[in-house]
């Protein structure tokens, strides 16, 4: 048994009211997080130090008394976490710079940017006398505010650490971050390795497969439709907004139906696979392919991937991440042999070893799935020669490791 810390969300069915005090809260966390930026910069600019988020909310609170009044009508928490938010993105940010300087990074620094009310309202966090009920939950100066589903908050038997509240498309919800007892339970599943695609959603070396149901393209008519609609609308107008009100209720629903998809899928693996190879997929690399962006985008590359991490622990399921540069689709599942001819239109995997062909003939996707899963058998053999401290016994501890660039034909495990 271990502690873990989980979060489970839910809808929130909010009055006018209601709806009015969260609107307030999520202004205020954004006004603070914008002065909290601008403040950083001042002080960087003129001492070479930036305050610290506990040094912002000391001189927020003395601007409350004379220029922040109106901030006394949100609970204090939302803007305090907002501004540890604008500490951690800068943590991050400085972190990035370091990776930068040691030749590790080729992507942005991520310098924090100010939150636009144009890019939604946001939301904000909340901590202390919080308490849950089957079909309601109680928060800091928003009072008991009801569930749309009835008994999936736990009420009993967990910590309650915080709850983020949040809008996407008229819709809030509310994340609730506990602490609980997990019992990881006994998984005496097969070794599988998971080949994803576009034209399927995955391809596991068992020979089943996952269908993809393209959310994106089935409602794209309509999302352009809304789009031109928008568009066409003058800018500041009433239409305007309530345009902009239907798309993103488009764009949620495309969303939603695309999570929905990826949490039903990974749950089932991790529940009924003791282990999983899956590849490194460069995916901010893949979507500069402007022919297959949005296809790739539809698929959602990278929630597979963070969703059966954090589940393989829950299920006591071991992932294993072969590498990027490993030629899964090229080798040939039977004697090993590389085609390097095999073009991305090449559906179909045609062994022709010039030192003796074995004959197989397979769909592309599915050879690639035996050789991830014939690639935990070896990886299996070098973490019993391991001793404590290596990367097999960190897999077996379920610790994440950190994610590095490895050499072909090699493997690193995560948690």
């Amino acid at each position: 048994m271990s502690t873990i810390q989980r979060a489970y969300k839910t809808e929130l069915a909010l009055n006018h009211a209601q709806t009015t005090a969260c609107r307030k809260h999520a202004g205020a966390a954004r006004w603070a997080y914008n002065w909290g930026l601008a403040r950083k910069h001042e002080s960087y600019q003129a001492t070479g130090t930036s305050p610290s988020a506990v040094d912002l909310h000391r001189e927020l609170n003395a601007l409350k008394q004379t220029s922040l009044p109106w901030m006394y009508a949100v609970s204090k928490c939302a803007p305090q976490e907002a501004l540890r938010n604008l500490d951690t993105a800068f943590t991050h940010f400085f972190r990035r710079v370091k990776l930068k300087k040691a030749g590790k990074l080729r992507g942005k620094l991520g310098y924090p940017k100010r939150k636009s009310r144009k890019r939604g309202l946001g939301g904000f966090r909340l901590t202390g006398a919080i308490a849950v009920f089957p079909d309601a939950i109680q928060l800091p100066r928003l009072g008991r505010l009801r569930l749309k589903e009835r008994g999936y908050l736990p009420t009993s038997g967990v910590t309650i650490l915080s709850a983020t509240v949040g809008e996407h498309a008229g819709h809030w919800y509310v994340s609730v971050l506990v602490e609980q007892e997990h019992v990881v339970p006994a998984n005496g599943g097969p070794v599988v390795g998971v080949d994803l695609g576009v034209k399927t959603l995955a391809t596991l070396s068992d020979g089943a497969t996952e269908a993809n149901p393209r959310h994106l393209r089935s409602c794209l008519k309509k999302l352009k439709r809304s789009q031109r609609a928008v568009s066409r609308k003058p800018k500041g107008s009433h239409n305007r907004r309530k345009a902009a009100q239907r798309l993103g209720k488009l764009h949620r629903r495309v969303a939603n139906q695309r999570a929905n998809t990826l949490h039903q899928f990974t749950s089932r693996l991790a529940k009924t696979k003791a282990v999983v190879v899956i590849e490194d997929l460069n995916v901010a690399g893949m979507l500069k392919n402007h022919h297959l962006a949005q296809a790739i985008g539809d698929v959602g590359f990278g929630a597979f991937r963070r969703q059966l991490t954090y589940k393989a622990v829950w299920y006591g399921c071991q992932v294993i991440l072969a590498s990027r540069w490993e030629p899964s689709s090229r080798t040939c599942s039977g004697c090993g042999w590389v085609d390097e001819e095999l073009d991305l239109g090449d559906r179909t995997f045609h062994c022709r070893n010039p030192q003796g062909s074995c004959g197989v003939v397979l769909d592309r996707d599915l050879n690639a799935a035996i050789n991830l899963a014939q690639l935990a058998d070896s990886s299996s053999e070098s973490q019993n020669a391991c001793g404590e401290g290596s990367a097999g016994a960190g897999l077996r501890a379920g610790v994440k490791l950190p994610l590095v660039k490895q050499e072909p034909n090699t493997l690193y495990p995560s948690g």
